[in-house]
């Protein structure tokens, strides 16, 4: 029965991310610095709402969107963090998780033959649902730019067929993000075109050298705004995601969302409300500890004598493999798992610009980023 199956299902692969994951997870005593998940545990609090929640029977459907509470608290956040305005009754919506906010969004603002400007390399979770939906996705080098999709570099490629522009910042995998001049100038030439922006914020939290500026706060009519609580509050398994926009998008989003899930879990959102109220910062105690890591992991690599840009947001470095080397970014990093028993993600894994770069997540202890760090350091001496 597979020929019966949706070609363009058939056409899209597993994430790079994940399938190098799964390829090496059963190596014993691995050090991975892979996968993007915080080492810090759901803060207590949290945790005891949505234990609440199931003692109190709070397990039924909620309304579509969310809880008003939750939705309430999620404007408020967001206004408090970022100076922005949205309506809970109409303009949020809660999701599971930033993945689905991204899917949902999508299926509503693209049709056949739509085109999406998005910066090279990026995450890998957009461009499956762009080429789903039978647009396509267009990937704009931004290497040459210190990872920066800045408007000069967008500016070229808007043709007729452009529906969406990703910005994605701070960025996987590179951990940069954009100044608020560079987002006023893309809003600016943007204004009252027939372009959507996706602004996935998902690491908002996590800045660390300025504060956290929405392209949203210069472009909301225009603006659907992604954000969650996986990164700032350790909850990834919770599925816990927000969409922002203005009503007259929300509202047909709202509608696939509804088709999709009905709701997110009424137990998780139970839990959310407690990160977003009690624990409106408690992703400060985690990026202090962050910083210390960035600081340490950015100087190490430098005296290892490798080309990385610091980021300045998330718990990735994305570094640049060096020209000695004659292996491709995958079977670098394989050779890494069996040489040194230390794991981190193929550029490949983030479109083809990534090509010739391995991303590092320094979300993990201190002690295993020296163990790690101790090891890749004759590695590559070896193979020069």
């Amino acid at each position: 029965m597979e020929h019966l199956i949706n070609q363009r299902v058939k056409n899209i692969e597993i994430s790079g991310i994940r399938k190098f994951f799964n390829m090496v997870a059963d190596v014993d005593d691995l050090i991975s610095f892979t996968i993007g998940q915080p080492d810090f545990p759901t803060p207590e609090h949290v945790k005891m709402a949505g234990i609440d929640a199931i003692k109190q029977n709070f397990t039924s459907y909620t309304h579509n969107a969310g809880t008003i509470e939750l939705r309430e608290a999620a404007c408020n956040f967001v206004k408090t963090k970022y100076g922005l305005d949205y309506k809970p009754e109409s303009e949020v919506i809660v999701t599971a998780g930033a993945s689905e906010a991204i899917d949902i969004a999508f299926r509503t603002i693209l049709t056949e033959g739509s085109e999406v400007l998005l910066p090279g390399p990026i995450y890998p979770g957009y461009e499956p649902i762009i080429n789903m939906m039978g647009a396509t996705a267009v990937h704009v080098d931004i290497r040459q730019n210190q990872f920066r999709f800045t408007l000069e570099m967008i500016k070229p490629l808007i043709t007729e067929k452009t529906r969406c522009i990703v910005l994605p910042y701070p960025s996987n995998p590179t951990g940069v993000s954009l100044t608020e001049s560079e987002l006023r100038e893309i809003a600016d030439y943007l204004k009252n075109k027939n372009i959507f922006i996706l602004a996935d914020e998902i690491y908002s939290e996590l800045t660390y050298d300025q504060p956290h500026k929405s392209i949203a706060a210069f472009l909301k009519e225009q603006t659907i705004l992604i954000n969650g609580l996986s990164k700032s509050h350790s909850m990834t398994g919770w599925r816990i995601g927000f969409l922002f926009a203005p009503d007259s998008i929300a509202k047909h989003i709202l509608k696939v969302h509804q088709y999709n899930i009905s709701c997110a879990t009424s137990i998780a959102q139970k839990a959310a409300y407690a990160a977003l109220t009690t624990g409106i910062d408690d992703a400060i105690v985690m990026k202090e500890e962050y910083l210390k890591r960035r600081e340490y992991v950015y100087k190490r690599l430098s005296a290892m004598g490798l080309h990385v840009v610091k980021p300045d947001g998330a718990f990735y470095f994305f570094i640049k493999i060096p020209e000695t080397i004659a292996l491709n970014s995958f079977d670098f990093c394989l050779k890494l798992v069996q040489d040194t028993k230390v794991a981190v993600v193929p550029g490949s894994a983030f479109s083809e610009y990534g090509e010739g770069y391995f991303r590092l997540s320094f979300a993990c202890s201190m002690e295993l980023l020296e163990l790690g760090l101790n090891r890749l350091e004759p590695f590559l001496k070896n193979l020069k």
